[in-house]
């Protein structure tokens, strides 16, 4: 009983595996919050990229021998922060800004 009760072989082990498993949880975490950022980045240029397509449309009115058809238009207005997508710019005015959580407060 001694012998077992002063046996630290297993000792190291466990506590290398505590020290890497803290280290594995903690980079997970902060991976998986630049994996959120990155994809709601790339969600906003999706969306710009859509907003960007020119939907504006016209026709002139055709005549015929006894009937007329007026022509009609449509232009496509700018939109709010259309054109905002500079280069190292978040894009459609997207900024992810998360206030911290102080405990107790």
């Amino acid at each position: 009983m001694k012998r077992l009760w002063s046996d630290e072989a297993g000792f190291v082990v466990s506590s290398e595996l505590v020290l890497i498993a803290t280290t594995l949880v903690i980079a997970i975490s902060v991976g998986m919050t630049t994996v959120r950022d990155q994809v709601i980045q790339e969600l906003g240029d999706v969306a710009m990229a859509i907003a960007s397509v020119n939907q504006s449309f016209s026709y002139s009115g055709v005549t015929a021998h006894s009937s007329s058809i007026s022509g009609s238009l449509f232009s496509d207005e700018t939109d709010f922060c259309d054109g905002a997508d500079a280069d190292g710019a978040e894009p459609a005015c997207i900024t992810i800004d998360i206030a911290a959580n102080l405990e107790g407060s």
